[in-house]
């Protein structure tokens, strides 16, 4: 199942379609990937608590899915 991930992706949900996207967030310093509380953040709200730029953390993610 391919999936479109933006700004709003639930993290869970791009991890449950495309688990060759975990570097990426591994990368922006995610290293709690499983637990519940990453998991039902979304791609924004991450980017928010991590400093980071949440365009370029769209486009990576949706890179690294495209490989």
């Amino acid at each position: 199942m391919s999936m479109e991930i933006t700004k709003d992706s639930i993290i869970g949900d791009v991890l449950d379609a495309h688990p060759e996207t975990a570097p990426v967030f591994f990368a922006m310093g995610m290293h709690c990937l499983g637990c519940p509380s990453a998991r039902s953040e979304s791609v924004k709200e991450a980017c928010a608590v991590h400093g980071i730029d949440c365009d370029d953390i769209v486009k990576k993610l949706n890179d690294a899915k495209a490989e």
